[in-house]
């Protein structure tokens, strides 16, 4: 069984196209009515499947009785309240270098996302920029500052934290070989 198929389909579900699921404003659908759809794809997939998907401190997706939601990554409206990310000083974002520039000079944006995506170390934003380019920027937001101005930042795994746009007073660029 093909975990990462799965994944990917259950993900455009909760993030993006929901089709006929009937989803809460928070985003939790029941497990039961996402099984029943991902069962016509993938006939073997089963609860114990979901779960597995759902578990983990990386987890995409959140489980709460008998219902499931991604965490983030969402185009379609939804209100995900997540814990508050005070226990970092400084988050990352990984990126082309030509979005870098525009970054640096209009701040931080959403883009096709409800929310930004930030990661908690270099090496992770440097794995996610990767997806975009050989050689990706990193950009370090000062979540210390930023915060005393009101911008809230969310922890929605180990690996990804949310907020909503970053002016750009709070971006600097990271010379990644100082870094290492």
């Amino acid at each position: 069984m093909n975990m990462e198929r799965i994944s990917r389909y259950l993900s455009y579900l909760l993030r993006h196209n929901p089709e006929d699921l009937p989803m809460r404003k928070d985003g939790f659908v029941p497990i039961e009515d996402v099984l029943k759809k991902l069962k016509r794809r993938f006939p073997s997939v089963d609860r114990n499947i979901i779960k597995k998907l759902a578990e983990g401190s990386e987890s995409r997706f959140e489980i709460k009785n008998n219902m499931i939601r991604a965490l983030y990554g969402h185009t379609i409206p939804v209100e995900i309240h997540l814990k508050p990310a005070d226990d970092v000083k400084y988050l990352y974002h990984g990126t082309t270098p030509s979005a870098a520039k525009k970054i640096l000079r209009e701040g931080l944006k959403p883009m096709g996302r409800r929310k930004v995506h930030l990661s908690p170390t270099i090496e992770q934003a440097i794995k996610v920029g990767r997806r975009r380019t050989k050689n990706p920027v990193i950009l370090r937001i000062d979540v210390e500052s930023a915060k005393k101005e009101g911008i809230r930042f969310e922890k929605a795994n180990d690996l990804v934290y949310l907020s909503d746009e970053i002016p750009p007073r709070f971006i600097s660029r990271v010379d990644v070989r100082e870094e290492n």
